[in-house]
């Protein structure tokens, strides 16, 4: 079900702000039944990023009341909101009073590979960089045209993502799920100040695993880490089998935050 500002329907104004200049922001969420576990991250990082758009941020309330009406009859479902700025007259400078238009639609959860969580997933490794612009950066922004052309690199059904790096050959992300290595037997994720996106399972497990590290990870020291593993709030924890090349097994990291996602709600995928 699609509901637009709470109204059955699947369509918005050709001059929505969204549509003409990707105003907005969204959220992608994960329900088990009538649960999602990491809700209140997400509604936290929303109005996070309203704060840095200056968007009014909806009713944490209603969103709640959308999503029970349009995930009710799925077993399992992905719960996209999407905000934007609404309509305004023509050009770029923001409307004085907008009027945000609110999406909520569900969708039946796509089929997870189990094998896939217990052997890793292989990565293409991209030659998309991701610009940097630090007032945009870990925000979930209607404008993933990076990600786009990212995915367009590879057609390969074996490649499961792809891995993104900044300007200066920094590891930065997946695609469309945050990156983790162990390097030296700390976990290393990377620093999002200046491009990324902030994911909110990257924000749990940071006050899940007992020490890690928040910084640059270059490529080559990425390559060189003992295991590597994507997070998604979707997907949950995937370890990584390969980035092009270089191959890597499943570590003791990924097999314990698997196990953590699984407390918090989730399923276990069994291979």
């Amino acid at each position: 079900m699609i509901l637009v500002d709470g109204q059955p329907q699947d369509q918005v104004s050709a001059q929505d702000r969204g549509l003409l200049y990707g105003d907005g922001l969204f959220e992608t969420i994960r329900f088990t039944g009538a649960v999602a576990p990491l809700w209140s991250r997400h509604m936290r990082r929303l109005a996070w990023g309203c704060e840095r758009l200056r968007l009014p941020a909806p009713d944490p309330g209603l969103l709640w009341q959308e999503a029970a009406t349009a995930t009710r009859g799925l077993a399992d479902a992905v719960l996209r909101i999407t905000l934007t700025r609404g309509t305004g007259t023509r050009g770029y400078a923001m409307p004085a009073a907008p009027r945000p238009t609110r999406i909520v639609a569900a969708f039946s959860l796509p089929v997870l590979d189990a094998v896939s969580y217990r052997d890793g997933v292989r990565l293409h490794l991209c030659e998309t960089r991701l610009a940097e612009q630090p007032r945009l950066a870990g925000i979930k922004h209607l404008n993933r045209l990076e990600q786009v052309l990212a995915r367009a690199e590879w057609n390969d059904p074996a490649m499961a993502e792809g891995l993104l790096c900044d300007q200066h050959g920094h590891a930065i992300s997946a695609t469309a799920a945050n990156l983790f290595a162990v390097v030296d037997g700390v976990p290393v994720t990377p620093a999002l100040e200046r491009c990324g996106v902030a994911g909110v399972l990257r924000a749990e497990l940071l006050e899940a695993l007992p020490r890690v590290e928040v910084r640059e990870l270059p490529l080559a020291e990425c390559l060189l880490a003992s295991e590597l593993f994507l997070s998604s709030s979707v997907r949950g924890i995937l370890p990584v089998q390969a980035v092009a090349d270089k191959v890597f097994a499943p570590g003791p990291v990924a097999r314990a935050m698997q196990s953590h996602w699984h407390e918090l709600g989730y399923p276990m995928e069994q291979a």
